[in-house]
């Protein structure tokens, strides 16, 4: 049986659940990534968009696709981040923030050639993407 885990938007108008495990976990430092979340570096969490349910508030959620490859979605109420579908990978990102109860484990940091927040968890550290989704797989010194 899959694990459900609770999440919200940052006022609590927007409700979703996620359930199983994530199909990856980690940091993302590339420019729109930081300047979504106004942020040095963005914590994601990977999901099937089958494991991904609004469970109150779908009509509060707003949304913007700066690329074909990026439909980030927030709440209308309070301007809380919440998703960023993925349509080419078949993959929605969650927000880690958004889902303070699930055991979040960073595995890797993506786009850490654009770093502005040097972290030295020895993760591995890619200079863009994996290979397997479309980057060069190239790992950067940490």
């Amino acid at each position: 049986m899959n694990k459900v885990y609770e999440g919200s938007c940052f006022c609590g108008a927007v409700k979703f659940t996620v359930s199983g495990e994530a199909v990856a976990m980690g940091y993302c430092h590339c420019d729109s990534c930081r300047s979504w979340s106004a942020a040095p570096v963005n914590a994601f969490t990977l999901w099937p968009p089958s494991s991904v349910m609004v469970t109150q508030g779908k009509d509060k959620l707003r949304g913007f696709k700066k690329t074909p490859g990026s439909h980030r979605q927030w709440c209308e109420v309070c301007g809380g981040h919440v998703f960023n579908d993925h349509p080419g990978l078949k993959l929605t990102d969650v927000y880690a923030a958004a889902i303070p109860s699930y055991p979040y484990k960073a595995g890797v940091h993506v786009n850490y050639a654009n770093t502005k927040l040097r972290m030295r968890d020895g993760l591995p550290k890619l200079k863009d993407f994996p290979k397997e989704l479309g980057g060069s797989g190239e790992a950067v010194a940490e």
